[in-house]
C-alpha cells in the first residue's frame, strides 16, 4: 500500500492546533490530530449540501450565495453547477493554506472553480461575513468546523449558537435557506434553529453520495417560507436514519 506523504500543514487562526495535508498517491486528507476532517474520496455530503439548498431557491434568478468553509471544493463545484449562471457565490475561508493548497497541490481537483467568474474567495472567518451583509443572501452553506458539535475551533460554537443563529436569519433574503453540513446529529442544534425562526428539515445523507459511507446529517432551515415553499407537513419532516 502506497504511504500517506505530508505535503504541508498550517495553523488554524485562534488555536494552537494545526491542520495537516496528506496524500496517498491521488488521493488527498486534511486532518487535525488524529482525525480526518476531509478526504478527496468522499464527497457526497458535501455536494447534497448545495443540491439541497438550491432546490429550495431554485425560482431565483440570480440567488446570491455564501459558503462557509472551502475545503476540498466539493460544495462549490456543486453549488456552481446546481443554482445556475446567474449566480453569485462567496466563499469565507479562514485558513489562508487551504485557498493556496487549492490552487497548489490539489489544483486537480478543483479544476477550474475558482477562475469562475461567479466566485469570490475570501479569506475571512464566514461569521464576520454573514454579520456584515444582513438581508443580502439567498442560501447560507455551512461546511465549517465538524458541525454543530465542534473540533477545530471553539470560537465555531458561536456560529452554531443561539445568536449565531439569529445573525444568519438577520442576513437572509425572505425565503431563504440556511443549510449546515454535520458529521452527526444533534436534536439541540434542531431546536435552536426552529426558536431562531426558521422551518426545519433534517436530511440524513451518506459520504459518498452513493447509497455507501459514514452517515451525515444535513439541516436545511428556511428563513419565511413564500407561497413557492413545500407545504408544513413536508417541511417539518425528519428524516429516517
Amino acid at each position: 500500500m502506497i504511504p500517506w506523504e505530508k505535503i504541508d500543514a498550517a495553523r488554524i487562526p485562534g488555536t494552537g492546533d494545526e491542520l495537516r495535508l496528506m496524500r496517498r498517491g491521488r488521493e488527498f486528507s486534511i486532518k487535525l490530530g488524529t482525525n480526518e476532517l476531509m478526504n478527496s474520496r468522499l464527497s457526497g455530503s458535501e455536494a447534497a449540501l448545495a443540491t439541497l439548498a438550491a432546490e429550495r431557491v431554485e425560482k431565483v434568478a440570480r440567488p446570491r450565495v455564501l459558503i462557509g468553509g472551502l475545503g476540498m471544493g466539493f460544495t462549490l463545484r456543486a453549488a456552481l453547477a446546481a443554482f445556475g449562471s446567474g449566480a453569485q457565490i462567496v466563499v469565507a475561508e479562514l485558513v489562508p493554506a487551504v485557498v493556496s493548497w487549492a490552487r497548489g497541490p490539489m489544483a486537480e481537483i478543483f479544476g477550474d472553480c475558482l477562475n469562475d467568474p461567479r466566485v469570490s474567495i475570501r479569506e475571512v472567518d464566514v461569521a464576520q461575513e454573514i454579520e456584515r451583509h444582513p438581508q443580502t443572501f439567498d442560501a447560507i452553506l455551512l461546511d465549517v468546523d465538524n458541525g454543530p458539535e465542534g473540533l477545530t475551533r471553539r470560537a465555531n460554537d458561536a456560529l452554531y449558537a443561539a445568536a449565531g443563529l439569529r445573525i444568519a436569519y438577520a442576513a437572509m433574503r425572505r425565503g431563504g435557506v440556511l443549510a449546515v453540513w454535520s458529521s452527526g446529529p444533534s436534536a439541540k442544534f434542531s431546536i435552536r434553529l426552529r426558536r431562531a425562526g426558521f422551518v426545519v428539515n433534517e436530511v440524513a445523507v451518506r459520504a459518498t453520495g452513493r447509497g455507501g459511507g459514514a452517515r451525515h446529517v444535513i439541516w436545511i432551515a428556511i428563513k419565511e417560507p413564500t407561497l413557492l415553499s413545500p407545504p408544513p407537513d413536508a417541511r417539518v419532516r425528519r428524516s429516517r436514519r
